[in-house]
Order: C-alpha cells, then sequence, then structure tokens
C-alpha cells in the first residue's frame, strides 16, 4: 500500500528558505535573533554562545574538538542548521579547508540584546482601560477549545457539534492538502495527509497550519520575511497580557484576526479601545519541536486484550480515535472501545501507518501506565504491525490477461517478448495463459498483430 508521509516542519524552517537578502534583514531585529537561538538544537546553541565575542574565522579542525568522538553526528546537524539558517558563514581556504564565523549582524544585534535587553515594539495596556481579562486558565481553556473545534471541523463540520467561527476562505487554507473534494455536489474527505495530521501532536500541527497560512499569504503577493518577523516577534509577547491593536499595521491586525479563529490570541473590545491576548499556543511559536519538552495529560489505557478505555469528555479525542479503533459506548468522562483487525485495516487504507497508531497511543498513554515500560502492552503493538504487514504482502499492480493462443510456439514468443520488456508477471504454459504489466500493453499487441500476419 503506497504511503504519503505529511511533514511537519516547524518556524525556522521556514526562516531557512527566505532568500538571502530577506533573511539578512530579518537578523536587524534583536528579538529575532533570540528567536533564532531558542530554536536551535543544544549543541548549536553552545557554538553559537562560543563563538558570540570571537571576531576571528575558526577552522572546521578547532571546532571539531569542541565535542567528544561520539557526538560527531550531533556536531554535523548542528553545523548545518547554523549554514543553513546563516547564522554561521563557511568558506574554504586555498587548502580546501573549511572555516566557520558568526554572521556579522547576527553576532552584534545578539550581543547587545544579551548585554542591554530588548524593547519590544508595543508594551502591555495599563489595567485601568482593559476591561476584566481571563484568567491564565480561562485563556488556556479558551485555545484548547478554539483549536478542538478547528479540527473537529477539519473531522466533519456535520459531527463537530460546533461551527467554529472561521470564514470559508480561511478554512481553505488551512484545510490545503488534508482534504480533497471531486466536485461540489460530494462532501469534502480527509486525505491520507489529513489523516496522519489528525495523530500529530498539537505543536506538530501547528508549525503545519502556520506554513501553510504563510505560503497562502505568499501567493497574495504578502512578504513572507514581514509575516514571519511578526509571527516570532508575537511569540515574545507575555501570556495573558492585554496589547492594543492601534499599535500593529493593517496586515498585522488581519493576522491577529486569523490567529484568533485557531486560539493564538483572545481578541476583546473595550468602549473605545480594542487589543489582543496572547496564549501558551502564540508564545511558543518561536520554540523548536524538539524543545517542546512538556508533557500533556495523557489519558488513554489499553490493555493487553485490545480493550481501549479513554478517560476524557472530548467529543474531538473521540473522533480522532474512531480513525483506527471501535467505539463502542461514550460516558460523560470515558470513551470505551477496543482495536480490532477491522478498524485497524480502515485506517491503513485511509492511509494511517502501524507507527503512528501506536505512537499516539504511547503518546497520550494515562498517568498510570505512562511510566510503565512499555506503556502499550507488547503484544498489541507488536499484533497492530502485523495487521499491517499483511496487508503490504500483496501489491497492486495494473495488468491484462492473455489466453486461446493460437499455437504454442506464438505463446512461448509472446512469454520471450514480455520478459525482455521486463513485463512478464505471470504465465502458465499447460493452459497457454499469461498476464503482463499495463506499461507495455501496446507493446505487447503490435507483437501480437505481427504473429497473425
Amino acid at each position: 500500500m503506497p504511503q504519503v508521509k505529511i511533514v511537519a516542519r516547524n518556524f525556522m524552517d521556514m526562516v531557512a528558505s527566505l532568500p538571502v537578502m530577506k533573511l539578512d534583514m530579518l537578523y536587524d531585529n534583536s528579538f529575532i535573533c533570540e528567536a533564532i537561538l531558542r530554536s536551535l538544537p543544544p549543541l548549536a546553541k553552545k557554538y553559537v554562545l562560543q563563538m558570540l565575542y570571537i571576531d576571528i574565522p575558526i577552522t572546521a579542525k578547532s571546532m571539531e574538538e569542541w565535542v567528544l568522538p561520539d557526538g560527531f553526528s550531533k556536531h554535523k546537524v548542528a553545523i548545518d542548521r547554523l549554514i543553513m539558517l546563516r547564522v554561521m558563514t563557511e568558506t574554504f581556504d586555498r587548502k580546501k579547508e573549511a572555516t566557520y564565523q558568526l554572521n556579522p549582524k547576527f553576532q552584534f544585534n545578539l550581543q547587545k540584546h544579551l548585554v542591554h535587553g530588548g524593547i519590544l515594539p508595543r508594551e502591555p495596556m495599563p489595567s485601568n482601560i482593559t476591561v476584566r481579562l481571563p484568567s491564565l486558565e480561562e485563556l488556556e481553556a479558551y485555545a484548547v477549545e478554539q483549536w478542538e473545534c478547528f479540527l473537529l471541523n477539519l473531522i466533519s463540520s456535520s459531527e463537530g457539534g460546533k461551527t467554529t467561527n472561521i470564514s470559508s476562505s480561511m478554512m481553505k487554507i488551512f484545510q490545503r492538502g488534508l482534504l480533497s473534494q471531486r466536485d461540489d455536489r460530494e462532501p469534502p474527505r480527509l486525505t491520507e495527509s489529513g489523516f496522519q495530521f489528525l495523530l500529530m501532536d498539537t505543536n506538530a500541527q501547528l508549525w503545519y497550519i502556520i506554513r501553510e497560512y504563510i505560503t497562502n499569504a505568499e501567493e497574495q503577493g504578502v512578504d513572507s520575511a514581514d509575516l514571519i518577523a511578526f509571527l516570532l516577534e508575537l511569540s515574545f509577547h507575555v501570556t495573558g497580557k492585554a496589547y492594543n491593536t492601534n499599535t500593529i499595521t493593517d496586515l498585522q491586525r488581519s493576522i491577529i484576526k486569523d490567529l484568533s479563529d485557531l486560539g493564538l490570541v483572545k481578541l476583546q473590545q473595550g468602549r473605545k479601545e480594542s487589543w489582543f491576548i496572547p496564549t501558551k499556543l502564540a508564545t511558543n511559536l518561536s520554540i523548536s519541536l524538539a524543545d517542546t519538552t512538556s508533557r500533556k495529560q495523557g489519558f488513554i489505557v489499553i490493555e493487553t486484550n485490545f480493550r481501549l478505555y479513554a478517560y476524557s469528555t472530548s467529543k474531538l479525542h473521540c473522533e480522532i480515535l474512531r480513525l483506527f479503533a471501535r467505539v463502542e459506548y461514550q460516558l460523560p468522562n470515558l470513551i470505551v472501545g477496543a482495536i480490532n483487525k477491522e478498524s485497524l485495516y480502515k485506517a491503513f487504507q485511509n492511509g494511517i501507518t502501524s507507527e503512528q497508531a501506536i505512537s499516539f497511543l504511547q503518546q497520550n498513554a494515562h498517568p498510570r501506565v505512562a511510566e510503565r515500560i512499555p506503556s502499550v502492552p507488547e503484544n498489541v503493538t507488536d499484533q497492530i504491525r502485523l495487521w499491517e504487514s499483511d496487508l503490504n504482502r500483496v501489491e497492486m499492480e495494473p495488468a491484462h490477461f492473455y489466453d486461446e493462443f493460437p499455437s504454442k510456439d506464438v505463446f512461448e514468443a509472446a512469454c520471450d517478448f514480455a520478459r525482455e520488456y521486463g513485463g512478464l508477471l505471470w504465465e502458465d504454459s499447460k493452459r497457454m495463459r499469461l498476464v503482463v504489466k499495463a506499461d507495455i500493453l501496446t507493446e505487447m499487441k503490435e507483437f501480437l498483430r505481427r504473429q497473425k500476419q
């Protein structure tokens, strides 16, 4: 079965794809320099800080001495990441030996930011102007509710029970590549990428959606560098504080409206002023996927008899479990079901892999079982993989069947012809029947036509 892999790249992959001139312009902003530093792998961060006050090139051999021999693969990843983001430049001397040096603009602005600190373009509004602001708990609940509504809308607007306020044009952007529709008479259906997207964790889903949003904005003529700069800047705002919308441009106000649909910010209106309040989803934008180590509360218990218990009140959790499990009934705070061959075959046919289903169960294991090794019983994970391998034993390929040959000589000549072209799939010498690949159908017809002459 062909498999489609959905790639969730983080923000820094979008930054790295910018033209050199635009990337250098981003480094004029000291907050963006810090955001880049935050996103780097640990070893790459160490290199930047070690080289921050070194103004001469450092040879590749010298840098290799900074790591132990068993850390060479991580060293190579760190160097590649720094060069890709133009944080560090690589040059070669006459002997073709590499030397490295920090980007002067990045180096200067990061030095200044670390020594003197930075001032955001906007300050939080005073409390006497704003109405009662939501608490951090209320803001977290709002962000989760908005995000879950979006995902439920993605699964099925009719099953979601509650539709989001996202405009149809914005939904098309967010759903691009996740839904497909043959014509207007049929409802849209999840693609293989869409099914895989739903099993990803929230951070990975967020990076995917933001990437699609930036790509669409570029197609509409918006400068991607300006958009990325604002989003990175937004990650330095304080969660739960109110910021006046009069301090941002018309383009940025439009972006804020779109982000509020997804739960990244909350919009509020006073008598005279309006403001936006960033949630944790927004303030985590500059953190790399590898650094988001805070584990969310799990809710799934799966037993050795393949019975599944999900301690959750979320409609979204129930719909996601339906992707690969049979949900039998749902109580106010408990979903009961089972994993069986039929439910998994349906998942595999929709493009979900065994490893994705297992990973989802492991990442969302209830705290009572999360500390166990393994958190999902081995007989369950082994059986899931076996059921997938059962489907992969047979490979579908377009072919053409031939029989009723006039003589044994013609049959054998046809077999030899198909074999020479690499298109012979099966032959039965006794009954003079054969199957050839559809790729050589034209050549085979021409060959048989000549044999009749």
